[in-house]
């Protein structure tokens, strides 16, 4: 691990150094458990209190925070992301020594490029290729004629099904499943018959798909998934899904096939998306919020209700059992009130 001052930071991401800028850091850490060799960063004013008891070394701020304390600082437009950049300088993805270790399988046909680590246990299908630089962890299986690019960072027990495209930088943490058939079925006479999945997944650059998360295959078009697209853990993205630029998703959703989401979007965690219903750019959709037809305008979309307690929560659901004939004996009555004043005119 590197030790770097504050004014080598600031040549590397910008900023302001106030206080003595040959200050030395060699990590990242929390205001309340950082100690003189560390940097902390304050973008949120309810722990502005913390900085008088904190040991850090130094500081990210903003500017409106640039005289709240007296130590070294760094002055940045937007501290959190500044703090994101220094971390990943200090605390870069973990890389063992490239080559295929002991154990590991791969088939005659792949190509492997410069530098490439599979690590025991892993199974490199037929003609597969894979960029330079790039990790396979241990019990990993890479199915035949897959492509991935430079710089993947693949982690252990991760499975691509054959013919998928990824891209470069990409990082498939332990669990999760690419290429997978996504949920094709044909009833006759009620028995179901399976329809082939004959696309692909095609996924972008610098993309994150977290633990556990299941992307399908096309059933007959491929999957896409864009550059910069982060996914969180435990998400379901079905057959045929486009899911564009720089979207983050979090865990526990679900994404009906075929359904269109647009770029720099948003969707918290446990939201269900219906299938073939398009998505706009820059839409959020919070936790829990139920879609159920397309959204052509960039907006924040709920439907989630907050909690109540348990008694509250029973006599408003008394009530929305009601709504319906509450509805009609309001248009009922909405009539009458027409007729009377009809009547008096």
């Amino acid at each position: 691990m590197s030790a770097y001052t504050l004014a080598d930071l600031v040549a590397r991401f910008g900023g302001e150094v106030r206080g003595e800028p040959q200050t030395l850091v060699s990590q990242v850490a929390s205001l309340a458990s950082a100690t003189a060799d560390q940097i902390a960063f304050l973008s949120n004013l309810k722990y502005r209190d913390q900085l008088a008891a904190s040991r850090a070394g130094a500081l990210i701020v903003g500017a409106t925070m640039a005289d709240a304390s007296t130590k070294p600082r760094i002055v940045a437009a937007d501290p959190y992301v500044y703090f994101a950049k220094v971390s990943t300088l200090f605390n870069p993805p973990w890389r063992d020594e490239p080559g295929v270790q002991s154990g590991a399988v791969v088939h005659p046909s792949a190509q492997l490029g410069a530098d490439v680590r599979i690590a025991p246990n892993a199974v490199i299908g037929r003609d597969v290729t894979i960029g330079a630089r790039s990790v396979i962890g241990a019990g990993s299986v890479i199915g035949a004629g897959t492509v991935i690019g430079e710089d993947a960072l693949i982690y252990a027990n991760v499975t691509i099904y054959h013919g998928c495209v990824i891209g470069d930088r990409i990082i498939l943490h332990s669990g999760c499943v690419i290429g997978a058939d996504g949920f094709g079925l044909a009833q006759e006479a009620g028995r179901w018959i399976k329809i082939p999945q004959i696309g692909r997944v095609v996924i972008g650059d610098d993309v994150e798909v977290g633990a556990n998360t299941t992307i399908d295959r096309g059933a007959l078009d491929d999957t896409v998934i864009r550059d910069g697209v982060k996914l969180d853990n435990q998400i379901q993205v079905a057959h045929n899904v486009h899911i564009g630029e720089h979207t983050a998703i979090a865990a526990c959703t679900g994404i009906a096939g075929s359904a269109h989401i647009g770029a720099h979007c948003t969707i918290g965690g446990a939201a269900m998306i219906f299938g073939h219903i398009d998505i706009a750019d820059r839409v959020n959709i919070s936790t829990n919020t139920l879609i159920t037809k397309s959204l052509s305008k960039a907006a924040t979309y709920t439907s989630a209700l907050p909690f109540s307690e348990h008694s509250a929560w029973l006599k408003n659901a008394v009530q929305m059992r009601h709504l319906d004939s509450m509805a009609k004996r309001l248009s009922a009555l909405e009539k009458q009130m027409d007729a009377t004043e009809k009547k008096n005119e």
